[in-house]
């Protein structure tokens, strides 16, 4: 770590900003995990720390976080947007199982070769996609089917 902070810095100044120990704060903090996140969770991450760092600040920070290019929004869920960071990172697209929140991040090629061809195709500038899949992981669909195979069992003892 250090890079992100450095990046930060040059950003806030160019952008005319005063740089904060609460921003580094924050900053640090999203780059301490590779995990998605909420701002609650970074929130909670932080106080956890002893961080008086407020909600507030945090929404305040975000936009700036993103515009740096350190970080992406992920998805949208619950009512909140997640995140991830991104600096240091290839593209990935996301696998997220609904049940248990499991993230499986993957690259695949031809998502790459797609994305060429419509480039071409409509004469257009991509300058990003994202691609979040939704199911069950193995995990979940395992629980799944010892339900319903135990709902089965209980029926036919009825």
């Amino acid at each position: 770590m250090g890079d992100e902070i450095a990046l930060f810095r040059s950003f806030i100044s160019t952008k005319g900003l005063r740089n904060t120990p609460e921003r580094e704060e924050i900053v640090k903090e999203i780059f301490a995990s590779h995990d998605h996140f909420d701002v609650d969770e970074l929130y909670l991450r932080l106080r956890r720390k002893g961080s008086r760092v407020s909600k507030a600040s945090i929404y305040r920070n975000i936009p700036l976080i993103m515009e740096s290019c350190l970080i992406k929004e992920v998805w949208h869920e619950d009512g909140h947007m997640h995140y991830e960071h991104i600096y240091g990172h290839g593209h990935h697209c996301h696998l997220r199982c609904i049940q248990c929140g499991k993230v499986i991040e993957f690259v695949e090629k031809e998502l790459f070769e797609i994305e060429e061809r419509l480039r071409v195709k409509y004469d257009f500038e991509i300058l990003d996609h994202r691609l979040v899949i939704t199911g069950y992981c193995s995990e979940c669909r395992a629980s799944m089917v010892d339900v319903k195979s135990k709902q089965t069992k209980d029926l036919a003892v009825a």
